[in-house]
C-alpha cells in the first residue's frame, strides 16, 4: 500500500487519490542551537543571537505569529575605513593603508556587495576574472588583508563552508570620486 502524504490543507491523500480526513494536531517543533562562548569579547551578531534566544525562552516558545524585525544599519564602535577609488586609496580612520591591487579589488568587491556570502569560486571570478587558480588563493589574500588592517577593524567575516562576506558592522564608505 502506498504511503500517505500530506497537502497544504493538513488532510492525507493515499498515492492513489482518495482523501482520509486528519484531526491529528501538529508535532512540535524543538530546535537545538549551540552556541560556543568564549573568554573573549563577544561579536555584536553573537550577542543579538543570544538575546533573541533568551527573548524566545522567556516566552516560552508561545510565538503567535512571526514578526518581521525593522531593518536597522548596524553601528559599529571600529574604525571608519573608506575606500577612494579613484585614487585606488585605502584610509583606516584617516590614516593610509598599503595594499595590493588584488587585496584593493577584494575589498572593494565585497564592499560594493554587503550583506551578499561569496564561495572562493565566485571571488576568483569576480576579483580576478578566472578560475585557474587554487580556490586557497583567496583565503590567503583575505588573511593578509585581515593582518593588515589589523585586529581592530573586523571587516571581512567567514561564513564556514561558504566561503565570505563583509562584515554586518563594518564601517565601509566607498569614495567613487574624490
Amino acid at each position: 500500500m502506498p504511503a500517505p502524504r500530506r497537502d497544504p490543507e493538513g488532510s492525507s491523500a493515499l498515492a492513489g487519490g482518495s482523501a482520509v480526513a486528519s484531526n491529528t494536531a501538529p508535532a512540535a517543533l524543538t530546535l537545538t542551537i549551540t552556541i560556543p562562548i568564549t573568554d573573549e569579547a563577544m561579536s555584536p551578531q553573537a550577542e543579538r543571537l543570544i538575546e533573541a534566544v533568551r527573548e524566545l525562552a522567556a516566552a516560552g516558545g508561545q510565538v503567535s505569529e512571526p514578526v518581521p524585525a525593522p531593518f536597522t544599519e548596524p553601528v559599529s564602535d571600529g574604525p571608519e575605513v573608506r575606500l577612494l577609488t579613484a585614487s585606488r586609496r585605502v584610509l583606516v580612520d584617516g590614516l593610509a593603508l598599503p595594499l595590493t591591487r588584488l587585496e584593493f579589488e577584494l575589498l572593494q568587491f565585497l564592499a560594493g556587495n554587503p550583506r551578499r556570502v561569496f564561495s572562493r569560486a565566485q571571488l576568483l571570478t569576480g576579483v580576478w576574472g578566472y578560475e585557474h587558480t587554487g580556490e586557497r588563493t583567496v583565503d590567503v589574500h583575505v588573511r593578509r588583508l585581515r593582518l593588515k588592517l589589523g585586529p581592530q577593524v573586523p571587516l571581512i567575516t567567514t561564513v564556514y563552508g561558504v566561503g565570505y562576506r563583509l562584515a554586518d558592522d563594518a564601517r565601509v564608505v566607498v569614495v567613487p570620486h574624490e
